[in-house]
Formats: structure tokens, C-alpha cells, sequence
């Protein structure tokens, strides 16, 4: 077994307090502002800027630092297309078979269908894969840990960058997925763990009436 390394923490900012709470007060309007959004805008996006998000996601923690994850962004009008319409006969059989009663009187408020357009509409689609265990040069298996938990992380800070930069996203989780392994050519030991659409909102795009929990509804201290 190797022996641990260490480096010094990099250097940090230094607030004072009020600095602190302003900043996170900033923060908490910036995010009251992102909704889910299902009517995208043709406008390009630059890759750069996708890429910039896509490196902040890397930076999230991970079981063992093993980095379980693989983001595979789709910007190609075919594959979109391809991911559509195998995504939209999934939804189908969900809506009409599979859903139980309760699910769909959740999903009632939000208007959700099994129709999709957002899948070809959006410029990327950055498909998230969770890898059960890491595959070395010559073969082996690396196994991985905390494999969803880390996933989820990286997936926030992907979603807060990509609306700090300015562009909408939408979480989709057609149910099953295993469709986007032989769309994508990704291998079995890589779980499809979400579908992330984003890129600009259409100039048109609305979104349901909601609300979130209080602070106290979801939190406490002790």
C-alpha cells in the first residue's frame, strides 16, 4: 500500500465577515433565478464555456478520489435525434404502463408528457454516465466507491456553473436508460445517470408555478 502525500492547501481569499454574508447572499438570489426549463433556443452555445463547466464539475469530491464519472456532451443533430426518439418510445411505455397513478398526479402540475423536443432543440446534451469500476491499460478493475453520491456532486456543480454562466438546463431521466450505452457506444460498466439538456432558454420559454420549502421546513440545527 502506497503512503499518503501531502501538499499545502492552495491559497484562499480572504473575507472579512460581511464580505462572507454578502456573497452568499448574491449567491442565494443567483440560484432563486434557475428553474428547470423545457424550451430551448437554437442560439449556439461555445464549447468553451461548456467546457470551463465541465471542469468545474471534475473538481467535485469522490469516494477514494476515484472521479466516477464520464460526461459524454452530444451537440450532433443525428445522435440528438437519436437520443430523442428512443427516449420519447421509453417515456411512452412510462406514461401509459408503467407509472403508478401517484406518480403521474405528482407530475400533473408540471405538465411533463412523453414528448421531448427539447432533445434536438437544445445545442448540447451532456449525458451524465456513473462508472461502476474503472477499467486500467492492461485489463484490470479499479472498483469504485460511493459511485452515486459522487456522481450527484459533480452533476450540482455542473448545473450551478451552467446557470452562473448564464444558459438553462433541464434534468431528464427517461426511465430505463440503459438505451443511451448502445446510442453512445459506452460500456457496460458505465450506468446512464442522467441526461443534462442545456443551453439558452427560448425567448418564449415558460415555466410551472412552484414553490420551494422554507428553510425550516427542510433544515434544522442543533
Amino acid at each position: 500500500m502506497s503512503e499518503p502525500r501531502f501538499v499545502s492547501l492552495p491559497e484562499r481569499p480572504s473575507w472579512s465577515e460581511a464580505e462572507m454574508l454578502q456573497r452568499a447572499d448574491e449567491f442565494l438570489e443567483s440560484m432563486r433565478g434557475r428553474r428547470t426549463v423545457r424550451d430551448f433556443s437554437p442560439r449556439p452555445v461555445p464549447r468553451r464555456l461548456i467546457e470551463s463547466c465541465l471542469r468545474a464539475a471534475g473538481t467535485a469530491p469522490s469516494g477514494a478520489n476515484l472521479q466516477p464519472w464520464r460526461f459524454v456532451v452530444v451537440s450532433d443533430p443525428a445522435l440528438k435525434r437519436a437520443i430523442r426518439e428512443a427516449a420519447e418510445a421509453e417515456e411512452l411505455r412510462f406514461y401509459r404502463e408503467r407509472a403508478p397513478r401517484e406518480w403521474l398526479e405528482a407530475l400533473a402540475p408540471l405538465g411533463t408528457a412523453e414528448h421531448k423536443p427539447f432533445l434536438e432543440d437544445a445545442p448540447y446534451l451532456i449525458v451524465i454516465f456513473a462508472e461502476t469500476y474503472g477499467a486500467l491499460p492492461d485489463g484490470r478493475r479499479v472498483k469504485h466507491y460511493y459511485v452515486p453520491e459522487s456522481v450527484g456532486i459533480a452533476v450540482g456543480i455542473l448545473i450551478t456553473g451552467l446557470h452562473l454562466c448564464g444558459l438553462a438546463t433541464l434534468t431528464h431521466t427517461p426511465s430505463p436508460m440503459a438505451f443511451l450505452n448502445r446510442v453512445l457506444d459506452r460500456p457496460a460498466h458505465e450506468r446512464p445517470f442522467l441526461v443534462l439538456v442545456t443551453g439558452y432558454p427560448s425567448s418564449e420559454a415558460k415555466v410551472p408555478r412552484i414553490s420551494k420549502k422554507e428553510l425550516e421546513d427542510f433544515s434544522e440545527f442543533r
